[in-house]
């Protein structure tokens, strides 16, 4: 190709960069492709099967073939697309898919094989005699760039989250009205737009709005919209709709990391405009066949002329100003249009054929001359423009249908998405009064609409789809070498639904996810099959719109901002009394305290507990509570137990399970009324509770009946336990009667604490007696200093987590997701009443009754005992029996201690059949080495239970 560029356009500085190791030269302002193009770049990648040449076919987020690697600071990111990336100085690009460049790709000898490798061969040829044979080197050739292993991109994309009335995909003349007449009907706008600055198709093709240039206009728009406090993002894509409302923005910033938009708006205006189709015909991926539509942007947009000898093949009205516009630049240009005439006049100057056909284009490495009705001419470019195809990507994301409009030659949105509006080329309005019209339709009564005049308004199609002929390959998806002759081979093998057709031959799941292919890919399978297109159907459109690089979908996910650490408000106060801390459910928490040995530490704690009263800070429970008329059925809805038949003033311990009836997680719910419940889990289940909560409150009940609060934060809680718990715990004037008749264990009552509300609530997770005092967050220090003081005189001492661990377990209290694993049911843990009793449903019932569930060899929960003198069995020892010389697991330890106060140790597993092998010796294998241990129950302290209301 004879490019160049002009010299009135792209006068910025020059900028150095490398294509496939060429020191080349583009200019401040160019893409990637746009200086490729203004350097007679004519190869810039090769296909992905064949590994034939391919050249720069589109100016957007269409391009097929365009694909580079690009390195900048030592850094390489693959697979970029060249029509978007800016170009930077000493930038180093190169082809994908080749070695040792595009130009000699050593690869592009597969081409020659071609025959024998259809569509589909692989599904055929590999299977014998094993296809792992061939995986190996199959999954070498695969995919496109390379990925750099130095380089790991660091995830500082932002993720914003906004709210509006009303989001407008696109800053093209039809979303420029509808911002425009939304803003001022009184609604907040965010728009945005894929490109480096507003305008869309105004920005190469020359229009004048309401008495100035469109760019004017478009700008103009632009800074009342910003001025006004509306949002107007550039380089920015919206690429997929999710549930509710939800739209995802990808924003390029420069010089700052990628961000990700979560937007969440009332409505949604889409108007993305249409891509221009390819036309098919022999031969048609040499390099050289471009969009006319990308021609013209080159030209305009960055002042490159794409060659000197053009020939245009068209079949509707608006490649007729691509032309002119192109000849007024300086090249020599010839129309071939299919249709016997068109409905506006050529250019002077610019020869016109009619009824025109390409027969086939000709050259080695591109295009050298162009054979149209059997004349050949000599032309370097081969502009086509088939028609052109709306973007309604985002409408079908929202599950919107589809319908053929024959007058435009492609699919437009049919019945209308709720809360979803369509306008301009995305809707099928090809002329700019129409769009702006239909933009400005989307404000209901808004003022009147912009006036346009443009010489490009005509579009006047005659479709004209592929259809096998001659023996030439005519290419569909050019990055994923489809032709029509796959097609028709796919029909043969009776893959006709489009789905099996895009599966078997490829077709569409290329990196541009069939925005030049699909539409000519329907409409061949429809000749080929005898049906229409509307017949034959679309491909579903899912997100991502374009590729989106794995760093803007993680956001910020390192160091803390992956898992941020929830610390406790008397961490100081924790801290200064000597405190180990370790991470327990994402809380920052004392492990134990003391500078000994640490098992040393915790069997001091523990024993001092078991014999006077210990202090535990257990404010990260869950304290999430349950508000109106329905907070009973919601509680109950979400428990194995019944809940709802509390008394005020009680408390019942119980699980949640998943649907599938596995535990999800164990805790306790106090009933302050009817109509107010507060559900304590897990610390590390208290999100996971909430979003449960407020799903099945929002899925299954009325939203107005009931609500869902976490209360967690607002208050601190700190637990006595042991037997002198209850003297301490008087000692602090609560106001509250602790007598067992009035505070019997799993109940509460209210009080006051330094001039505060108070919460004492008799629950125990040692199994001696307990009792757990909440107040005010802003008051855990002087609850903390008074049950300090209280404490001295009784011998307390402060209890890390680690000790209240291992008191849990002598009692047999499991702990959620320790104890239990992902198939563990309350069955396993023998804990049948509720689901053989309740009549209500709960969630997770009918998971309770499957074949599975009713199993007899079940992991089931049980206690483990050692011969004496032996040391804890280890955490995660596999238990196993030995059949037929074979040696399986039939379970494992779950938790495992050395308990002080009994002298021995103890450990909680799930084991097969567990439940009814009590007094059984089975052995255990870890790392190598076999121990043996005696089933028991899983209470080895106090089985009688005396000490919780002792």
């Amino acid at each position: 190709m004879t490019a160049r560029r002009i010299s009135s356009h792209g006068a910025g500085r020059s900028i150095a960069f490398t294509f496939d190791g060429q020191a080349l030269s583009g200019a401040e302002g160019d893409t990637i492709a746009s200086a490729l193009l203004a350097a007679g770049v004519r190869v810039v990648g090769r296909s992905f099967k064949y590994h034939r040449p391919r050249g720069i076919v589109g100016a957007g987020a269409e391009e097929p073939n365009a694909i580079v690697d690009v390195t900048l600071s030592g850094k390489t990111t693959p697979n970029v697309r060249a029509t978007t990336e800016p170009l930077v100085d000493g930038m180093s690009v190169r082809s994908v898919n080749a070695s040792p460049t595009a130009a000699t790709d050593r690869a592009g000898i597969l081409d020659r094989f071609a025959s024998f490798i259809p569509a589909g061969f692989y599904y055929k040829t590999f299977l014998w005699p094993d296809w792992h044979l061939f995986e190996p080197r199959i999954r070498a050739m695969a995919g496109l760039g390379r990925l750099d292993r130095s380089h790991e991109p660091a995830a500082e994309s932002p993720a914003i989250n906004a709210r509006c009335d009303v989001l407008v995909v696109g800053a093209g003349p039809a979303g420029l009205a509808a911002a425009r007449a939304l803003a001022r009907n009184g609604e907040s706008v965010v728009m945005v737009d894929d490109q480096d600055a507003p305008g869309g198709s105004l920005r190469h093709r020359h229009a004048d709005i309401d008495g100035m240039p469109g760019v004017d206009w478009a700008e103009a728009i632009v800074a009342q919209l910003r001025a006004a406090g509306h949002t107007v993002l550039s380089r920015t894509t919206a690429f997929g709709v999710y549930d509710h409302g939800l739209v995802l923005l990808w924003q390029r910033r420069t010089g700052l990391p990628d961000a990700l938009w979560q937007v969440r708006a009332r409505r949604i205006v889409v108007a993305a405009g249409a891509i221009e189709r390819p036309l098919v015909f022999p031969d048609n991926d040499q390099p050289g066949v471009m969009s006319a539509e990308a021609a013209l942007v080159y030209l305009k947009r960055f002042g490159v002329l794409v060659s000197q000898r053009i020939v245009v093949a068209t079949n509707n009205d608006k490649a007729y100003g691509v032309a002119a516009a192109l000849h007024e630049a300086g090249a020599w240009v010839m129309i071939a249009d299919t249709r016997p005439r068109g409905a506006v006049a050529p250019h002077a100057g610019v020869e016109v054929i009619h009824e025109a056909t390409i027969d086939r284009v000709s050259g080695a490495q591109g295009v050298s001359s162009v054979t149209v009705s059997g004349r050949s001419i000599k032309a370097d470019c081969l502009l086509t423009s088939g028609g052109f195809t709306p973007t309604v990507h985002l409408f079908c994301q929202a599950k919107g249908r589809l319908r053929l409009d024959e007058t435009i030659a492609g699919f437009v949105p049919g019945d209308p998405v709720a809360g979803m509006a369509v306008a301009g080329a995305a809707n099928g309005a090809f002329s700019l009064s129409r769009a702006l019209a239909e933009g400005h339709a989307t404000a209901r009564g808004a003022s009147e609409a912009p006036r346009a005049s443009s010489p490009d308004d005509s579009y006047a199609i005659a479709a004209v789809w592929p259809a096998p002929r001659g023996k030439a390959r005519q290419w569909i998806d050019l990055q994923n070498d489809v032709t029509v002759k796959d097609v028709a081979l796919a029909a043969r093998e009776n893959f006709r639904s489009v789905e099996h057709l895009k599966r078997y031959t490829t077709l569409g799941m290329a990196t541009d996810q069939g925005k030049t292919s699909n539409m000519n890919g329907l409409a061949a399978m429809a000749a080929i099959t005898g049906r229409t297109i509307e017949e034959t159907g679309t491909t579903t459109y899912r997100p991502p719109f374009v590729p989106v690089p794995f760093t803007v979908v993680a956001g910020r996910r390192r160091g803390e901002f992956f898992n941020p650490v929830k610390r406790l408000a008397l961490e100081n106060q924790h801290r200064a009394a000597g405190a180990v801390f370790r991470e327990y459910g994402g809380w920052l928490r004392p492990g134990w305290y003391g500078k000994g040995k640490p098992a040393d530490e915790i069997a001091r704690e523990a024993r001092q507990a078991r014999e006077t009263v210990g202090i535990l800070d257990g404010s990260p429970l869950g304290k999430i509570e349950v508000i109106g008329p329905q907070a009973g059925a919601v509680v109950d809805y979400n428990s194995y137990q019944t809940l709802a038949t509390l008394k005020p003033g009680r408390i019942r311990y119980g699980f949640m399970l998943t649907e599938s009836g596995v535990i999800y997680d164990d805790g306790v719910v106090s009933k302050v009324a009817d109509d107010h419940y507060v559900v304590s889990c897990s610390s590390g289940h208290v999100g996971g509770v909430v979003l449960r909560l407020e799903e099945w409150r929002q899925d299954r009940f009325d939203r107005r009946q009931v609500m869902v609060h976490n209360s967690t934060p607002e208050w601190a809680t700190l637990t006595a336990t042991g037997p002198r718990s209850r003297d301490l715990v008087a000692m602090l004037a609560l106001g509250v009667d602790l007598s067992d008749e009035a505070l019997p264990h799993m109940g509460f009552a209210d009080g006051g604490f330094s001039g505060g509300p108070a919460r004492v609530s008799r629950v125990s997770f040692t199994g001696d007696r307990s009792y757990e005092v909440s107040v005010p967050t802003g008051k855990a220090l002087a609850l903390h200093l008074a049950m300090m003081e209280a404490g001295r005189a009784l011998d307390a001492v402060l209890l890390g987590s680690e000790a209240l661990l291992l008191l849990r377990a002598e009692k047999g209290y499991i702990i959620a997701g320790k104890d239990t694993d992902g198939t563990t049911m309350p069955q396993d843990l023998g804990i049948t009443g509720p689901r053989d009793r309740r009549a209500g449903e709960f969630v997770g019932k009918r998971s309770l009754f499957t074949e599975n569930a009713l199993r007899d060899d079940r992991q089931q929960g049980v206690g483990l005992t050692v011969a004496d003198g032996e040391p804890p069995l280890p955490t995660g020892a596999h238990a196993v029996e030995t059949r037929g010389g074979a040696r399986r697991s039939i379970g494992f330890v779950t938790s495992s201690y050395q308990s002080p106060v009994l002298g021995r140790p103890v450990a909680l597993a799930l084991v097969e059949r567990g439940l009814s092998r009590m007094g059984e010796t089975i052995e255990f294998v870890h790392l190598g080495a076999t121990r043996r241990a005696t089933i028991a129950p899983v209470c080895a302290f106090d089985p009688e239970g005396t000490r919780i209301h002792g």
